[in-house]
Formats: structure tokens, C-alpha cells, sequence
């Protein structure tokens, strides 16, 4: 686990900018949102998320995150098939604060192009350090325009 200003941010995931991050096991992508963006958003208390079957293009808007600040998007992190999502999410949408990279996981896609997409991703821990650090550095001057 590499801990990045605070934010846990696991050295084997891949990152979108739009905070999804991306789990790679053969084709199969597992997609979740970054601590950075659950604390950010605080508590989660609505998930809308796509259909199983659905497909996705890398970098499309597939769902929403709900806090109670404000809406956030769920970015496909690379292109497939939605093969499953995560059920528990619909009794407790607080998985995604509590357990990001575990059981707040979002979906699983199956990836139809994933060597060329992984490498629009971020990914390494001097890529990660430096996306967040940019992050925080946008949030801090969007605070400052409140």
C-alpha cells in the first residue's frame, strides 16, 4: 500500500484522472473510486450504477456518486463489457468511504482492448504521487474560490 499525502493509493492500480481506479486480473478489470475521492465526497449515500451487459468505452461517464456534498461521475477506466457489479453497494453505499479497494469495489468489466488503454492511465508511484499532488493543489484553490 503506498500512502500519497495521506491518500492510500495501492502501487498495482491503475488511476483514471476522473478518481476510478483499475484493478487488472487477465482481461477482467475490477473499477472502484480512490480515497482521494471518497474523502473528498465524505460520506457516500447514493450509488447509480450501470447495467450488467452494458458496454463502456474508456473514459465514458457509467454512473453516479452521490454524497452528500455533491455528485460525482464514474468514469470507465478502460473499454468492455460490464460483467458484474457490486450488489452490496445497494444496501450500504458506505463501503465505498470505508473499504474503497475492498468491498467498496464498484464493477467488474471485461476488457476488450486493454494493453494500449492501460497506458492512458496513471500508474507508478511517481505518476500517482504527482496526480495527486496536482489534486490536491485543485481542491485547495477550488476552497479558496468558496
Amino acid at each position: 500500500m503506498a500512502d500519497i499525502k495521506g491518500y492510500n493509493m495501492p502501487d498495482e492500480l491503475y488511476y483514471h484522472e476522473e478518481h476510478s481506479w483499475a484493478r487488472v486480473d487477465g482481461s477482467r478489470v475490477t473499477v472502484g473510486m480512490t480515497d482521494f475521492f471518497q474523502k473528498e465526497a465524505g460520506d457516500i449515500v447514493f450509488v447509480d450504477l450501470p447495467e450488467e451487459e452494458e458496454e463502456v468505452e474508456q473514459g465514458e461517464v457509467c454512473g453516479k456518486i452521490q454524497s452528500r456534498k455533491w455528485i460525482g461521475k464514474l468514469v470507465a477506466p478502460v473499454s468492455g463489457e460490464i460483467v458484474e457489479i457490486n450488489e452490496d453497494l445497494e444496501d450500504d453505499t458506505s463501503l465505498i468511504n470505508t473499504d474503497p479497494y475492498g468491498k467498496g469495489w464498484i464493477l467488474v468489466i471485461e476488457a476488450s482492448d486493454l494493453d494500449p488503454e492501460l497506458g492512458n492511465l496513471i500508474h507508478g508511484v511517481d505518476a500517482v504521487t504527482e496526480f495527486i499532488e496536482r489534486e490536491i493543489q485543485k481542491a485547495e484553490e477550488e476552497k479558496a474560490k468558496a
